[in-house]
């Protein structure tokens, strides 16, 4: 039996078997109690008789609802890196000509407009843009709405522009809370956050952790980091304290032996390379010297 098509997941269709020589019947058998396959949906077959990953359900849902259909939601977040929970279902855009069966673990929306995918890991993947918001129209709470369509401006996938202008060009029924989230969104905040992954996208750099406030050995806060590499010891500053917030001396940090990078929103704009040649030469100042006697407090995000 050869099956040349066949992604290295496991995942093929009975058309394929069918090629293969593979009847319905001996298929059937195959993936019935004690044997080697599984039946994942009606017409896919996982070629092993185990529990499918993520990625195997995502292309068993391409293979089942044909090559037409985007993925969007949390899992088109996370295959461009963003750290976003996972939802229960596996969200779909199906062309609105399309008729879709009910299928567990998987919901289908049917639209008129649909997004140019970028196809990773043979998925078909919406634009972050329209991920993240078709992520927050399924959200009730308000605070969980602000921190999906945050997400992709925090990691530098889109613009503000880019949200707003998929929002508008979508249908506006229901997306009221979201017009709304879009209104409070801090974009010094999250461009510059999704700025500096730019910067460091380019830098041969072992990834930060975000957001993390640096006490000393007593446990007294002295500092916050932008950016901090805890391993060696090195902060990075980019952001320019809000006010009535904590405002730390940047002496306070490097009097304890930190290696302090800072630099401003506009450098970070205009002269990324410059930025990142910056990086490069503190963290290589300071993997030779000890690391400084801080800790960290407060959520740390990881890269």
């Amino acid at each position: 039996m050869a099956l040349s098509n066949t992604s290295e997941s496991g995942i093929v269709t009975s058309r394929e078997l069918r090629k293969a020589g593979v009847t319905a019947r001996y298929a059937a058998k195959l993936c019935g109690p004690g044997g080697p396959w599984r039946r994942l949906m009606p017409g896919v077959i996982l070629l092993r008789d185990s529990t499918p990953t993520r990625l195997q359900l995502l292309q068993a849902a391409v293979a089942r609802f044909g090559p037409e259909v985007v993925v969007t939601g949390a899992d088109a977040l996370r295959a461009r890196g963003v750290g976003c929970p996972l939802t229960r279902e596996v969200h779909l855009l199906v062309p609105d000509y399309r008729r879709v069966p009910a299928e567990p673990g998987m919901l289908p929306r049917r639209t008129t407009r649909m997004p140019p995918p970028t196809t990773i890991d043979g998925v078909p993947f919406a634009p972050p843009s329209r991920a993240a918001l078709d992520l927050a129209r399924l959200e009730l709470d308000p605070t969980r709405i602000d921190e999906l369509i945050s997400m992709p401006l925090y990691w530098g996938l889109c613009t503000l522009d880019e949200l707003s202008e998929e929002l508008d060009s979508g249908n506006r029924r229901g997306s009221a809370a979201v017009r709304a989230a879009l209104r409070r969104i801090d974009p010094e905040e999250t461009y510059a956050h999704g700025l500096a992954k730019k910067v460091l996208s380019g830098c041969p750099l072992p990834a930060p952790s975000w957001n993390t406030t640096l006490c000393d050995r007593r446990g007294r806060p002295i500092g916050t980091a932008d950016a901090w590499w805890d391993d060696i010891g090195m902060a990075w500053q980019f952001r320019t304290p809000k006010q009535g917030a904590a405002n730390f001396h940047p002496l306070a940090l490097t009097a304890t032996g930190t290696v302090l990078v800072r630099c401003t929103i506009d450098q970070l704009k205009k002269v990324p390379l410059e930025v990142a040649a910056e990086l490069v030469r503190a963290f290589g100042e300071a993997t030779r010297t000890p690391r400084p006697k801080v800790h960290t407090i407060g959520r740390i995000d990881a890269a």
